[in-house]
């Protein structure tokens, strides 16, 4: 097998090497006022300052100081993909029982676990964005049916309504999911669903989505995936019906409080998998991102139009 034996920067060596030249972009995961607005090393003829933006950057800070924030679509990056993947690894880990696997080998024991397959579920994909098609995608050949809900969807599909068209190579949103819906339709998808998968983007909307009625209309037994933000799910909710058995089991890349605390009640649970905000963190998709910032660093270098970013203030 070819393996290639060229080696690359790191992300965060590529990024080292930029800021040095041009110290105004800055990648930013969660930061304070102070951090962000701190004076810059080194300050373009045309004043403008920039960064990238997270759910941790005030943006009318932000604004109120004049630097442009602008974010890295994850579909154009393999970030998108990447947090699909992710979703998937969790549901085969609960479905699979990937706690008493690890406690069987230890034991010595073999052919246990019983556990399951994805084969014949239904999953419900709550937030049918970028991340949610390339969830669908990567779905569709373990022989599911896929339920969607997305604030509003291209003009030619109804809401709550089934799709009459088959799947292809490059799916698109018609011949991808099976029944789509919107916000109204939440409950009555979780209901039906094996499986439901948490994609939306935290608002104030969006805060709690996933309280103590949402997992009550869920499936006895159902599982529960969160890969977007941890807000989105009421803890008090989940741990009471992980308690009370209502919810067969939990995945999330994202906690309430990050990092999140080892010792919660919630990680006592033989049917929880959790792993530390790693959906997007693969080298596909830093290399891709790592790129974007190169090609806008020389962009604001030389006054060109920036390619790749959406300015989002």
């Amino acid at each position: 097998m070819y393996r290639s034996t060229t080696t690359y920067p790191s992300l965060s060596t590529l990024l080292k090497a930029l800021l040095g030249e041009i110290g105004t972009i800055a990648t930013i995961r969660s930061t304070s006022s102070s951090q962000l607005f701190a004076p810059p090393r080194y300050t373009p003829a045309q004043h403008h300052r920039h960064c990238f933006s997270s759910p941790g950057v005030d943006l009318n800070s932000a604004t109120k100081h004049g630097i442009k924030v602008a974010r890295i679509p994850g579909d154009a990056t393999g970030n998108a993909a990447s947090c699909a993947e992710m979703a998937i690894y969790q549901m085969l880990g609960l479905l699979r029982k990937q706690y008493e696997m690890q406690v069987a080998v230890k034991q010595k024991k073999l052919g246990e676990p019983v556990g399951d397959m994805l084969l014949g579920k239904t999953i419900f994909i709550m937030g049918y964005g970028n991340i949610g098609n390339h969830l669908a995608k990567r779905l569709r050949p373990f022989g599911v049916s896929i339920l969607a809900t997305k604030r509003s969807w291209p003009s030619s599909s109804q809401s709550s309504c089934k799709s009459d068209v088959s799947y292809s190579e490059n799916g698109t949103h018609n011949d991808l999911v099976d029944e789509k819906g919107g916000h109204q339709d939440i409950l009555k998808f979780a209901r039906r669903a094996d499986i439901v998968v948490c994609c939306l983007a935290m608002n104030s909307e969006t805060a709690g989505i996933v309280d103590k009625d949402f997992i009550s209309s869920m499936r006895k037994g159902a599982l529960l995936i969160n890969i977007a933000r941890g807000g989105l799910l009421d803890y008090e909710a989940v741990l009471h019906h992980l308690k009370s058995g209502h919810l067969g089991g939990l995945g999330i890349d994202v906690a309430w409080t990050e990092p999140f605390d080892p010792d919660d009640a919630i990680l006592k649970f033989p049917n929880v998998i959790i792993t530390p905000h790693v959906a997007g963190v693969t080298e596909c998709s830093y290399r891709f991102m790592a790129k974007v910032v190169g090609d806008v660093a020389l962009q604001l270098h030389t006054g060109t139009p920036f390619t790749g970013v959406e300015i989002v203030n």
